[in-house]
């Protein structure tokens, strides 16, 4: 990697794997929030965040989500608009190294509402969160059933981001109602990848 690679590489604190919040408590507190406050989040919980949406677990051999045939075809980005030490712009997560990319010095958050059918609430959240994939990477195995597995894959993705932000007492939704091609142009997401789910975090009013 180049140092001008580097240079837009950020990393990011280790995720925790223990708390005094239980899953139990998690899974009853659970609920949809759409109006934040104006605070910031934190670099900590952005990790957390992002560890529990497709983290590496068991030494890097396996995931926080289950994936068919192990192929794990999602692509999570974060946009970042009020997040404590990171600068506002549009990130890749890196998994296997659980590190953040950036890619554009934008706030985006005003986009992605209008790309999902005006739901400009969105600029409240301090960050989203975008669930992509390249569904041919699970196709290549399972051919026409593939789409389906993303899907699945997706919404345990979604899921462990609610219970990780409620734990976190922070909120989030699980958005579904977006143009596809718009999304991807406002991320300028390649040709091979789709967006499948917008999560906006922050702080519940």
């Amino acid at each position: 990697m180049t140092k001008r690679d580097q240079s837009r590489i950020v990393a990011l604190p280790a995720p925790r794997v223990d708390s005094a919040y239980s899953l139990e408590r998690s899974l009853a507190e659970r609920r949809s929030v759409r109006e934040y406050s104006a605070e910031s989040i934190s670099l900590a919980d952005v990790s957390q965040l992002l560890w529990a949406a497709h983290g590496m677990t068991h030494a890097g051999r396996g995931r926080t989500v289950p994936s068919a045939g192990a192929l794990y075809p999602l692509e999570v980005f974060l946009v970042a608009g009020a997040v404590d030490g990171l600068e506002v712009g549009l990130y890749r997560h890196r998994n296997a190294t659980h590190e953040l990319e950036l890619l554009m010095t934008s706030d985006l958050r005003s986009q992605l509402g209008e790309a999902a059918l005006g739901q400009d609430w969105m600029v409240d959240a301090a960050a989203v969160i975008v669930i992509a994939g390249a569904v041919r990477r699970t196709a290549a195995k399972y051919g026409q059933r593939a789409t389906r597995y993303v899907h699945m894959e997706v919404g345990a993705a979604a899921q462990d981001i609610y219970l990780q932000a409620t734990a976190l007492g922070l909120g989030t939704v699980f958005v579904g109602a977006f143009g596809d091609r718009s999304v991807g142009q406002v991320l300028h997401l390649p040709e091979a990848e789709q967006p499948f789910a917008i999560l906006p975090i922050g702080r519940p009013v």
